[in-house]
Order: C-alpha cells, then sequence, then structure tokens
C-alpha cells in the first residue's frame, strides 16, 4: 500500500500499519492514564492540605465522626499500649535500607474501639529469623495523621507469622486478622506518629508527585510519536517524481 503526504512516497505494508498503530494507542492511553494518575494526585495532596487546615482533632473526637469523614486529619491525644501486641511490618524501605513500621494498638479515652498506631520505622537484621528489639512506652502522646482509607494489596501466603511471641512479623494490615488475634474489633484506621524518639517516622500520604505523573505522561506521548515518526522513515520511498 503506497500512500502520499506532502510530496512524499510511502510504502506500507498492512501489517506494519497494524503494529504502528497498535504501539500508539497502547502508549497514548499509557500517556493518558498518568495524567489520570497527576489529577487524582493532586486532588489528595489538595484534600489532606484542607483537611490539615483546620488543625489537630482531640482524640477523643474520633468516635463522635464517621471514618469517611476523618480521613487524613491530624490527631493529638493520650494514649495507652494494649501490651503485648506488637506488629512489624514487614519489607518497609528507608534510604535505601529494609526495615520494619512498628504497629501496635492503643485505647484512648472516648473511643470504644483500640485503635492501631504506625509509631514509625525500625532498621531490619541482615539474618530475617532476628527481629530487632522494640521498646514501647505503655503511655504516650499521639501526634499524627490519621488515614481511614487505606488501600490493600492481594496477599499469597501467610500475612502474620506467629511465632507465639512478640514482635510479630506482618505482611500487611488486616483488620479482621488483627481483631481476631487481639480479641476486639479495631477503629477503621490507622494513624501515623509523627514524633517519636524510638523509632523514624517516614509516611507520606502520597509517594509519587502530580509533577512525577506528568512527566511521564510526556515521556509516554513522546514515545508514541516517536513511534510514528519510526514507521513512516521506515516506509519513505522518496519524493514524488514530476514530468
Amino acid at each position: 500500500m503506497r500512500i502520499k503526504l506532502a510530496n512524499h512516497v510511502f510504502a506500507l505494508s498492512p501489517l506494519w500499519v497494524i503494529l504502528t498503530l497498535t504501539a500508539f494507542t497502547v502508549l497514548i492511553n499509557l500517556s493518558w492514564w498518568q495524567l489520570s494518575r497527576a489529577d487524582e494526585k493532586t486532588k489528595q495532596l489538595n484534600y489532606l492540605a484542607k483537611q490539615q487546615e483546620q488543625g489537630a482533632m482531640p482524640v477523643e473526637r474520633l468516635g463522635t465522626i464517621l471514618n469517611a469523614e476523618l480521613d487524613g486529619v491530624l490527631v493529638q491525644g493520650e494514649a495507652k499500649w494494649l501490651s503485648p501486641y506488637i506488629y512489624l511490618l514487614d519489607n518497609q524501605i528507608l534510604n535505601g535500607k529494609v526495615g520494619y513500621d512498628v504497629i501496635v494498638p492503643v485505647q484512648v479515652s472516648g473511643l470504644d474501639l483500640p485503635l492501631l498506631v504506625n509509631l514509625g520505622w525500625v532498621a531490619g537484621n541482615h539474618d530475617r529469623s532476628i527481629l530487632p528489639d522494640i521498646i514501647i512506652e505503655h503511655e504516650f502522646k499521639l501526634e499524627g495523621l490519621l488515614r481511614t482509607k487505606l488501600g490493600k494489596l492481594m496477599l499469597l501466603g501467610q500475612n502474620i507469622e506467629d511465632s507465639g511471641s512478640w514482635p510479630m512479623r506482618l505482611q500487611q494490615l488486616d483488620f479482621i486478622e488483627l481483631s481476631s488475634q487481639i480479641g476486639s474489633s479495631l477503629f477503621s484506621g490507622l494513624l501515623y506518629q509523627q514524633n517519636n524518639r524510638l523509632y523514624v517516622a517516614h509516611y507520606k500520604p502520597v509517594v509519587l508527585l502530580p509533577e512525577k505523573h506528568l512527566g511521564y505522561a510526556l515521556q509516554w506521548f513522546l514515545l508514541a510519536v516517536a513511534v510514528v515518526g519510526v514507521a513512516l522513515a521506515a516506509s519513505h520511498h522518496g519524493k514524488m517524481k514530476y514530468e
């Protein structure tokens, strides 16, 4: 199949056209998806900023507000650790080092259900059979960001490594499973402690900023354009001749 474009002749085989259009469509869709992700992240950041403009909420108020309305609020108050429960969330990387996030259930006044608190990061041992020594204060001040909209990945295999002693290694948060082990229903949310002298606070509500997604969108778009350019260059048969 020959086509004429701007005084140039291009010879295109049906297979070449199909492959080019397929690749172009895939790359354009990837670019559009990244633009959508950028928009989602922008809205999420704006929402969290608006929530935090209101200042820290006393922890006693958590039981009086719907969970969906609590996502992203700052919370402060006093907490009591429900001993002996300590969970180490596995595969948490900070500055290139592998470690764990220390998660404990606490009881707070004004809230009937125990609240899970992520105290922060602790380095792991090269020997995975050796868990880090964990120190938990029985009473401490809560100062952190509450998330009630938590994503959940598909998990294959065992979630909690029940060694019969504490702490226990955990692959992901499963409120139903943890509730069963603790013996009490849990408040559906996780508070990320921002100030803790024992562990490193590293939680970021948005890992990839909108600017990153926009950069990826531009890359996919340029690749789509490049695919068309390469296809045209490969099928170019020179300029039209006029007699």
